[in-house]
């Protein structure tokens, strides 16, 4: 039972890390490379898909490695598991306090009514999310390292 929650958390923690990968060096780059506000359309809608969808894939893959952090307690690898775990807590937190915000911001904007400074905020959720990933592919390493 435990080697199949081992795959299956490592699974959706890679899967996950894969998806947020390509939004920040695939998808946004390519939206971005549109003309005009062209890219912040796909941006809007992507706020809205991706954001009703991610809350439960971090929070899913968290409670993944909490529990594998504690079947797994006396087995090989329990620190490394707790570790991943504790860079999942990091982008959860980092997601709730830095990017949500923005993204939230985001999901109501149309091309009639968009601030001044969109581009500086598209800029900015763009940064915090690199440093998200950074810690995502980390905590990913963490777990599959703990597999072997």
């Amino acid at each position: 039972m435990l080697n199949a929650l081992e795959v299956f958390t490592t699974v959706a923690v890679g899967v996950m890390v894969g998806v947020e990968f390509s939004v920040a060096f695939v998808i946004n780059p390519i939206l971005n490379g549109l003309p005009g506000d062209n890219g912040l359309r796909g941006r809007v809608h992507g706020a809205r898909m991706l954001g009703a969808v991610m809350p439960f894939w971090y929070i899913g893959s968290l409670v993944l490695a909490a529990v594998w952090s504690v079947a797994g307690w006396d087995e090989g690898g329990a620190g490394l598991v707790v570790a991943g775990a504790g860079l999942l807590i990091v982008s959860v937190v980092m997601s709730i306090l830095l990017l949500v915000p923005i993204n939230n911001r985001v999901k109501t904007w149309t091309a009639d009514g968009l601030p001044e400074d969109w581009k500086q905020q598209m800029g900015r959720w763009d940064r915090f999310h690199y440093v998200r990933v950074a810690v995502l592919i980390a905590a990913f390493t963490l777990l599959v390292a703990a597999l072997v």
